[in-house]
């Protein structure tokens, strides 16, 4: 029961992880119907960011600000990274809005590149340590081992879903979001700046995708500019499996991979964590495609 329970949270930490990239997924596919494949990247452009703000705060002849000090680097890389967001979506999506869905997708798979070879050229190829670690005291359940830092991250990542759940639920963005997602003609009839609101996903997206990195790289120790690629397509496979358009859906497949694969690596062995992630995509994909929440479309002629 120790050891069940001890995988159990080491999943829940994985998997708040990949329900806040997978929520970017979820939301740009829901806006435009665009796969951005780029969107794991902001993942990595997050970590990056926070590492070299840490770096200053905590370094030799730097602030040393403490965990006030670290709250405001987290939510200052959280927004830098939002404004790549929309950097990103104005210089090389908007244009191809209108253009073969090929077009946009290829686009996409070029700016992910992009991003991770400059911050290879920016930060190096080798692997960075993070300035900070976190401490390894916490509370001993039923023999497991939960750390507070655990603790906090998924506390952390519950509140930062719960907030997007509220905004898209009760603002006025939010109702604009979800009726653009309907029907984007009808919406820029009735004078809806549908452009606005497309940035305004893209920058939602990034900010939480570049806050699961900061986390990311505070609790693992390490991070490289190839990080966001392969988490990415795991997020992916979490908005499929929660069923792709579904705010609340994305969230469930992120915590179902991460406890998948934490129970997945501990029985089977850690070489077999990607191909169990890739093939449950590869089943839903065959079985249920729209995923666990998701709903069949009708195509309007």
């Amino acid at each position: 029961m120790d050891v069940f329970l001890q995988i159990f949270f080491d999943g829940l930490v994985m998997g708040a992880f990949y329900s806040l990239i997978a929520l970017g997924y979820t939301m740009v596919y829901g806006i435009i119907k665009l796969l951005n494949f780029a969107h794991g990247d902001f993942y990595m452009l997050g970590a990056f960011i926070g590492y070299a703000l840490l770096s200053f705060i905590t370094g030799d002849g730097g602030l040393n600000a403490g965990l006030l000090g670290i709250g405001a680097v987290f939510i200052i890389t959280m927004i830098i990274v939002g404004l790549a967001g929309i950097g990103v979506e104005r210089i090389a999506y908007r244009p191809l809005l209108t253009a073969p869905r090929l077009s946009i997708l290829i686009t996409a798979i070029g700016v992910s590149l992009s991003l991770e070879y400059a911050s290879m050229i920016g930060w190096g190829a080798s692997y960075k340590v993070y300035p900070i670690k976190l401490s390894k005291n916490g509370l001993e359940i039923i023999g497991a081992q939960i750390s507070f830092a655990q603790i906090g991250l998924i506390v952390l990542s519950a509140l930062l879903m719960l907030g997007l759940r509220l905004f898209i639920e009760k603002t006025i963005y939010g109702k604009a979001m979800r009726a653009i997602a309907l029907d984007q003609s009808a919406c820029s009839l009735m004078g809806i700046n549908v452009y606005r609101i497309i940035s305004l996903t893209f920058f939602i997206g990034a900010f939480l995708a570049a806050g699961a990195g900061i986390m990311s790289g505070v609790y693992y120790g390490t991070i490289n500019f190839m990080m966001g690629f392969i988490i990415g397509l795991k997020a992916f496979t979490a908005a499929v499996l929660g069923g792709i358009g579904n705010i609340t859906g994305a969230m469930i497949g992120g915590l179902v991979l991460g406890l998948v694969e934490s129970y997945g690596t501990y029985y089977l062995g850690g070489s077999w964590k990607d191909v169990l992630a890739f093939g449950i995509l590869i089943l839903f994909l065959v079985f249920k495609p729209t995923g666990i929440l998701g709903a069949k479309e009708m195509e309007r002629m």
